[in-house]
């Protein structure tokens, strides 16, 4: 049976080190409950895929972001691949070289290295390795969201022009709609996380994001599961399932 490749990169709470923060501990758990993407490695995780899971928070390292800031369009909000301001813009962490090789070379690139074997595998084992990048977003966008649009989906799906077939594209609208749920598609985030030895290159390697709106499974704007929490973890299910039959 083909294993999606579920990329699970902001669901964790834990920072490795506090060298640098300028801000306490309580400004930062705050921030901690604002910015993760509160049990993805449930609503994800199950027993037939290959889970890829941070575990660290992004307001330690961000495996999402590109390593050079100047290809990063968040690092100019403060939002690179190591965090350095809170949502409201505050100073809340001093970035030295040595803090930045740090997180890189313990963090980072072991991260990285995890999630390029597991597709690596997966190749061999089939024709196509498929990630998914999993999420959730607030449904009020933070302050620093690059789309300020409150009337936000159930759902969204982000995809890339080279590794995102339009099967995923039409089987995620297909699916969603179907059952009576709302979904953006690349908005309010858009793009797809791929390994960058295989980015641009290998079209046999594809990805889709899914993200989940929080209001479906959070009491929000806190981390406590909603009623609706085993509910959306099936839909979630559901949906890869569904990909994994495309």
């Amino acid at each position: 049976m083909k294993k999606l490749i579920l990329h699970i990169p902001h669901s964790s709470t834990a920072i490795p080190s506090l060298q640098g923060y300028v801000v306490s501990t309580e400004i930062i758990n705050t921030e901690i409950v604002r910015l993760t993407d509160w049990y993805t490695d449930e609503i994800f995780s199950n027993t037939t895929d290959i889970s890829i899971i941070a575990p660290f928070s992004r307001i330690f390292c961000d495996p999402e972001r590109f390593t050079d800031d100047s290809q990063e369009e968040m690092a100019k909000f403060g939002m690179g691949v190591l965090y350095e301001t809170l949502d409201n813009g505050d100073v809340m962490r001093e970035v030295t070289p040595q803090i930045r090789d740090y997180a890189l070379e313990n963090f980072y690139y072991p991260h990285h290295n995890k999630l390029n074997k597991a597709v690596i595998e997966e190749l061999k084992q089939s024709e196509t390795s498929i990630v998914v990048d999993c999420h959730s977003f607030p449904s009020i966008p933070l302050k620093r969201a690059l789309s300020q649009d409150i009337d936000t989906p159930d759902y969204n799906i982000g995809t890339d022009n080279f590794h995102t077939p339009q099967k995923l594209i039409d089987f995620s609208q297909k699916y969603f709609e179907g059952l009576g749920y709302s979904l953006g598609i690349d908005t309010p985030y858009s793009g797809a996380l791929v390994p960058m030895e295989h980015y641009q290159k290998n079209k046999n390697v594809q990805a889709i994001m899914l993200e989940i709106n929080r209001r479906l499974y959070l009491n929000e704007p806190y981390n406590e599961k909603s009623q609706g929490f085993e509910n959306t973890k099936k839909v979630v299910q559901g949906f890869l399932e569904g990909i994994r039959k495309l």
